[in-house]
């Protein structure tokens, strides 16, 4: 017996197939539209949480050495034994690294704090990145 081909009539057009994407594009936008509010009150949590975080550290810090880096020494003396003075005399690696903020820089951090000036001020530069302005994020003091 002989056979004889025959195409294939099933599968999608090349419209088909643009107009599903289309549509999945179109989801796509919405969803970012209608979530991009949210983005800030994220990227505050995060501020939150990771100041936080680094408050504990700096506890055990203090608990172990009996006082909290200097502004020099800054949050690298919780990732690296520093070299200047204060020297601490029971340090340990307390942190894998110093997190930086939502929008990639580093945190800030003044001993004694200007507005703890018992302790540390610890905060964000904020969207803008400069640092000592009215968008500056999760100061400890707050």
């Amino acid at each position: 017996m002989k056979r004889t081909f025959r195409p294939s009539t099933a599968g999608f057009t090349l419209l088909e197939i643009m107009l599903v994407v289309m549509i999945i594009a179109l989801l796509a936008g919405s969803a970012i539209y209608f979530l991009l509010p949210n983005l800030g009150v994220a990227r505050s949590t995060r501020v939150q949480g990771d100041i936080k975080s680094i408050d504990t550290q700096l506890m055990i810090y203090n608990s172990l050495n009996g006082f909290y880096p200097s502004t020099a020494q800054g949050l690298k003396a919780l990732v690296e034994k520093p070299d200047g003075e204060p020297r601490p005399r029971n340090w340990r690696n307390l942190m894998k690294e110093v997190p930086v903020d939502p929008w990639g820089m580093e945190y800030r951090y003044a001993s004694p704090g200007v507005h703890n000036p018992n302790s540390y001020d610890i905060w964000s530069s904020g969207p803008d990145r400069i640092a000592g302005n009215t968008d500056d994020e999760g100061g400890n003091w707050k």
